[in-house]
């Protein structure tokens, strides 16, 4: 049965809206995304010490030994010019990604490095090795741009548009427009941070709806 609850009580209830960063994250994000640029370039060093041997393992589409090179493609790159394109925009949008938690950080993560790969795999060329973090960056930054817009919340729009002001150029990425640039990883990624952006909305949609609504009415909820 429903208890109704003085509307006194009920408004000492914290609320449970999603903040725009998780309480003691700073610290922790910021040594997790640094160390994960460090890994980066000790990856890139062995590719040079080996003749960058390891490039052979990025994405080779419709191959079925390809298929593996989506789990390692983002971790390799041409050479360090290629790395130093994005290494800055991986610690910027990896760092504000994880800034709400380890479990959303690693959700996004996934799905967008999975869409990033799956579509390279099946839309690039022939014959070809796509490597580089350029579709994970690209998803990241479509999920931070997006994910305000669709849950509402002013704090993450404000980012989001800050985001697009300064980084915004990169999305020209997105269009088969240079030779030996996939531009296959850049959609895909940022279809694939759409993708995040909608699903991290909607997970979040009940505890925001519960927060906007009334205290008298919130009082009022259970059986």
């Amino acid at each position: 049965m429903t208890l109704p609850i003085p509307a006194g009580e009920s408004d000492e209830r914290p609320s449970r809206a999603p903040a725009l960063i998780q309480p003691g994250m700073l610290r922790p994000a910021a040594i997790t995304i640094v160390a994960g640029a460090a890994l980066l370039a000790v990856i890139q060093l062995l590719n040079m010490a080996t003749s960058y041997a390891l490039t052979d393992y990025g994405i080779r589409p419709r191959s079925l030994t390809g298929l593996w090179g989506i789990l390692g493609a983002p971790l390799l790159h041409k050479d360090w010019t290629h790395l130093a394109e994005n290494i800055v925009p991986w610690v910027v949008f990896g760092f504000i990604v994880l800034m709400r938690g380890v479990r959303q950080f690693l959700a996004v993560t996934v799905l967008v490095w999975l869409v990033s790969g799956i579509g390279v795999w099946l839309t690039a060329p022939a014959n070809t090795v796509t490597i580089g973090a350029s579709g994970l960056v690209f998803g990241w930054l479509t999920f931070l741009v997006l994910r305000g817009f669709f849950a509402r919340r002013i704090s993450q729009i404000l980012v989001g548009l800050v985001l697009l002001a300064i980084w915004g150029g990169i999305f020209w990425g997105i269009l088969p427009d240079r030779s030996g640039v996939s531009w296959q990883a850049h959609l895909a990624g940022a279809i694939g941070g759409i993708l995040a952006a909608l699903l991290v909305a909607k997970a979040d949609a009940p505890d925001r709806t519960d927060a906007d609504q009334p205290a008298q009415i919130r009082a009022r909820r259970g059986r």
